[in-house]
């Protein structure tokens, strides 16, 4: 039988949050040890690969890891130091002896933590001797990308298939099996945030771990949006940080679905903002888009759509003007010496005194000052 690997390094905490930007990864790579015998890893960034004995990526807004440039013989060594510094410490077996293929994309903060993980087959454990370890308690959720896994906790069994999800409670044993190569989406957040959110009691949380959720319903617009915001904070993490904001109320809602209660209103109310605010960002250029319009191809009340954004942090108004400045924010950073006209109507404005308004009440600054580069003060909630 394959030895197995214990974790023996503690997870490296980050300081930001997905609320307050930029998202960056939960580990220094240089704080990993690897092996004695293991002389260098690969990590990898947007640009381009690195190879050094101990490698430390700039402050950026994702990681990208994997074991392509590593011995063969020390991929699942070091694979298991990263899966053990990313998400909580691991017992993890290799079925086999040959090759071992990995890797993981990763974003977050402390509040939640999105990472893509892609691996050949191989067990994980999370023993009572590595939770007795451990001061912090965190909620797992899983999405099945491709392949399959058994999952066990709580003694409770369940097989995943591509688009179900279950939730893991650090804070007790649990394990998963991957007889195949597959690929999962994983969300992690700490347990008294997400309870919060939910309002569940460590008793109802207890019974929705180890119970599968299927891509029916409410849950395949769940899984979707979570996917959709891991592939957004690779590519563009400032505007997706802006979407992770209602990332917490979504899998709240899931969570209490797995307790065995339905989403609360509120968690409702995160599900119908999250459509108008997908349709904002699609139709954002439209001048003439008002809230007549955005209820009508929402399909529903002008009414209700102020109701979803009564108790958010920006109103219907603030969020639309953000996603404008937004983008002409990207047009200058692109195009510098584009006129103040074109960045205007490409970004929606009626006019050029509606982009000057909305860059003063959004960023707290002038366009011009914003293209002489002076770092804006986040926005504050204007309604008051």
């Amino acid at each position: 039988m394959p030895p197995t690997i214990v974790a023996r390094t503690p997870p490296v905490r980050v300081t930001p949050g997905m609320a307050n930007l930029p998202l960056r990864p939960p580990v220094t790579f240089a704080e990993l040890r690897p092996p004695s015998e293991y002389r260098e890893f690969m990590v990898l960034s947007e640009d381009s690969a690195t190879s050094a004995a101990v490698v430390t990526p700039p402050e950026q807004a994702s990681a990208r890891w994997s074991t392509q440039g590593i011995r063969p013989q020390d991929a699942f060594a070091v694979w298991r130091e990263m899966i053990s510094s990313t998400f909580v410490p691991l017992a993890a077996t290799p079925p086999r002896r040959d090759a071992f293929r990995a890797s993981i994309d990763h974003s977050g903060g402390p509040d939640l933590q999105l990472s893509t993980v892609r691996a050949d087959a191989h067990q994980i454990r999370r023993t009572n001797e590595l939770i007795d370890r451990a001061d912090d308690a965190y909620l797992m959720a899983t999405v099945q990308v491709t392949g399959r896994s058994r999952v066990e906790q709580d003694g409770r069994e369940i097989e995943l298939v591509p688009g179900s999800m279950v939730f893991c409670d650090s804070t007790r044993p649990f394990g998963f099996t991957f007889a195949d190569p597959f690929e999962q989406l994983v969300v992690q957040m700490p347990r008294t945030v997400l309870q919060a959110r939910s309002g569940l009691s460590d008793r109802a949380t207890q019974r929705a771990t180890a119970v599968r959720l299927d891509p029916t319903g409410p849950i395949s617009v769940i899984t979707g949006f979570m996917s959709s915001l891991a592939s957004a904070s690779l590519r563009d993490p400032d505007n997706a940080a802006v979407l992770g904001q209602h990332a917490l109320g979504l899998i709240g809602a899931a969570l209490a679905m797995a307790g065995g209660d339905g989403p609360s209103e509120p968690d409702a109310h995160e599900l119908a903002r999250a459509r108008v605010l997908e349709y904002l960002r699609a139709n954002f250029v439209d001048p003439r888009l008002d809230a007549d319009s955005v209820a009508h191809a929402c399909h529903m009340s002008r009414r209700s759509l102020f109701r979803l954004f009564a108790d958010a942090p920006l109103s219907l108004a603030d969020e639309l003007r953000r996603i404008r400045v937004d983008h002409a924010c990207q047009l200058v950073r692109a195009r510098p010496a584009l006129p103040v006209a074109d960045v205007a109507a490409a970004s929606g404005f009626a006019s050029e005194t509606q982009l000057y308004r909305a860059f003063r009440t959004v960023l707290g600054m002038t366009l011009t000052a914003y293209r002489a580069g002076l770092s804006p003060r986040p926005m504050a909630d204007r309604r008051q």
